[in-house]
């Protein structure tokens, strides 16, 4: 019989922050917006900054400015996030896309700005040029990450637009290339981590390399876009489900999404759950302590998982050679 635990140490999460490389500061939780409906990503910003989130993830689509100056919280206290997306990978395209997110989010600057995706698709208008077969369309230059890096680098150096700037859905042979080919470490890579996908390569290397990372879906296959990939990964059910995270769960009288969050931040990572749910938002901004036995047991559940993978979004064409 599991007995609840009745004194839940629980940490203030708006206090609970993360330093990076370049001695700035990222909160520990922040609200991911990735393939929610343009209006319930505003709701769903204004309702987390009134909570008390202080680190909002958002993509090249979204425009939240409005959100962001309704909410009465100063720009300063926020810590904001955008991403390049693949379509202007080419070096003279990252300044125009940087500065048309930043007119989207009505800001002056990003704290963080990540290259989405280690891909270059067809530069234009078109954000996902697909040919016959629905396959994402490469950049006919074949542009490489490693110059689009470059050229964030210099965006970097020489503007006041990002404060930092980072990586996304790398692999470690990619991030370990970028590394010896750059003059700019990652300030932090954004990574699919959850249980059932822990990651532990990708983790050491950026731990060996002062690269903060953020954990992305870390329900793992909650999201319904992973449906259809569960058989081939030989998963029944769904993670927040397992056994072992109902079992803890239950051990700190919290709920699975609570303990797959704080399981994150006990890795070290900053974590970024999606909601457009006012109860789930405010569900989602807890951090349980846990007890260093079930960090162990969430780490056994690793099957190597990965849901969003660059074959599954582009087209096997994309599958990463290194």
């Amino acid at each position: 019989m599991t007995t609840t635990q009745t004194h839940t140490h629980i940490a203030n999460p708006t206090e609970k922050y993360f330093k990076l490389n370049t001695g700035a500061t990222i909160p520990a939780i922040g609200l991911g917006t990735w393939r929610s409906e343009p209006e319930q990503v505003k709701n769903a910003v204004k309702e987390a900054l009134k909570i008390g989130y202080r680190h909002i993830d958002t993509a090249t689509i979204y425009s939240i400015g409005d959100a962001i100056q309704e909410s009465g919280v100063p720009r300063s206290e926020i810590f904001l996030t955008s991403k390049l997306w693949c379509n202007s990978h080419r070096p003279e395209d990252v300044l125009p896309a940087l500065s048309k997110s930043l007119e989207k989010l009505k800001t002056d600057y990003l704290d963080m700005y990540y290259m989405h995706w280690p891909v270059a698709l067809k530069p234009g208008p078109e954000l996902f040029a697909k040919d016959e077969n629905g396959h994402g369309v490469a950049d006919p230059l074949g542009t490489d990450y490693v110059v689009t890096w470059n050229a964030m680098e210099k965006i970097f150096k020489e503007t006041k637009k990002v404060r930092n700037i980072g990586v996304s859905n790398f692999t470690v042979g990619q991030l370990n290339r970028l590394l010896k080919n750059s003059e700019i470490v990652p300030a932090a890579t954004q990574v699919e981590l959850h249980p059932y996908n822990t990651r532990g390569d990708i983790r050491e290397l950026a731990k060996d390399h002062g690269i903060h990372v953020t954990a992305y879906s870390p329900f793992g296959n909650l999201n319904p876009t992973y449906n259809d990939k569960l058989k081939e990964k030989g998963i029944k059910g769904k993670l927040i489900d397992d056994p072992v995270v109902k079992r803890i769960a239950e051990k700190y009288n919290a709920t699975s999404n609570q303990i797959l969050i704080s399981f994150q931040v006990a890795l070290g990572n900053s974590v970024i759950p999606k909601s457009v749910h006012a109860e789930r938002i405010r569900e989602n901004f807890t951090i349980i302590v846990l007890d260093i036995e079930d960090v162990f047991a969430l780490s056994k559940l690793n099957k190597n998982a990965q849901f969003n993978t660059v074959e599954g979004t582009f087209g096997p064409e994309f599958a990463p050679k290194e």
